[in-house]
């Protein structure tokens, strides 16, 4: 049975360079591997020519770039679009929306197939949960773009809880502002949530990026009943977690968090 390849879109630098260490190259060809993925956007890693012609035989025999094209998109009046990407091995979807503004020019990223959360205005909720984004998947919404270069900024309130899927949010933040990938300033960047006390706070603590506080209704009965999650979730500690967060960094203005109240894009529209 043959082994199935390992993507390299989502890999941080650390980890290709275990990789390019496992397979016998030298340790510089993992930060030639970041630059053709974050810098380059190659789709197949044969591109990568500044690599030996045997390096990339040891790598495509183990590897796959990883990158997948879009598979529908829905163009509104005002500009809009609306696409429809594959995840995992292509048997799911997940939506994606580009907004242009003007100047700026604003991606919508989703991180999960289907929510959890269940909230009454969420087209997403309504189609239950089926499973988390790894990272790759998240960053081929954007490595995969056709208006990539014209993006200002980036807001994960498409499909999903980015605090339910944590781990890969911040593995994809971390491609997204880190020098060796696409080296974006974190405040181009929010991650909005219905607040997920512990992973709040943890998100907090690691990424310097924007974090968006879905309330629409600072009435706590109100909010139940809009949101489910305030049951377990309460906006009053998530809100004590924000303050903290905020008097720590005043000096360094590190984080900006900022209440939500309108539906976000990818989860609330289901049709052009």
């Amino acid at each position: 049975m043959q082994q199935e390849k390992k993507v390299l879109l989502g890999m941080s630098l650390d980890e290709l360079k275990a990789v390019v260490k496992a397979l016998g190259m030298p340790q510089f060809t993992a930060g030639q591997i970041a630059k053709w993925l974050y810098q380059q956007h190659v789709t197949q890693i044969d591109e990568m020519t500044n690599i030996s012609k045997a390096n990339r035989e040891k790598l495509s025999d183990q590897f796959v770039v990883g990158a997948m094209q879009h598979i529908d998109c829905q163009r509104s009046v005002d500009g809009t679009l609306k696409y429809l990407f594959p995840v995992g091995d292509g048997s799911k979807f997940v939506e994606t929306v580009y907004i242009p503004d003007g100047d700026r020019a604003t991606l919508c990223v989703s991180c999960q197939v289907g929510c959890k959360m269940n909230c009454l205005f969420c087209q997403t909720g309504k189609q239950g949960f089926e499973g988390s984004l790894t990272a790759g998947d998240i960053l081929n919404q954007i490595y995969a773009l056709p208006e990539r270069e014209s993006l200002t900024n980036i807001v994960f309130m498409g499909q999903g809880e980015p605090m339910d899927n944590l781990d890969n949010v911040l593995r994809a933040t971390e491609v997204l502002t880190s020098e060796w990938g696409y080296a974006w300033s974190p405040r181009r960047i929010t991650v909005s949530s219905v607040g997920i006390k512990g992973k709040l706070k943890r998100f907090l603590d690691e990424s310097e990026c924007h974090v968006a506080i879905s309330m629409h209704s600072p009435l706590p009965e109100q909010r139940q009943q809009l949101m489910p999650a305030e049951r377990q979730m309460s906006i009053s500690p998530i809100s004590a977690v924000v303050r903290s967060s905020i008097s720590v960094s005043l000096d360094s203005t590190t984080h900006r968090c900022m209440p939500e109240r309108s539906s976000n894009c990818c989860r609330a529209w289901s049709a052009v």
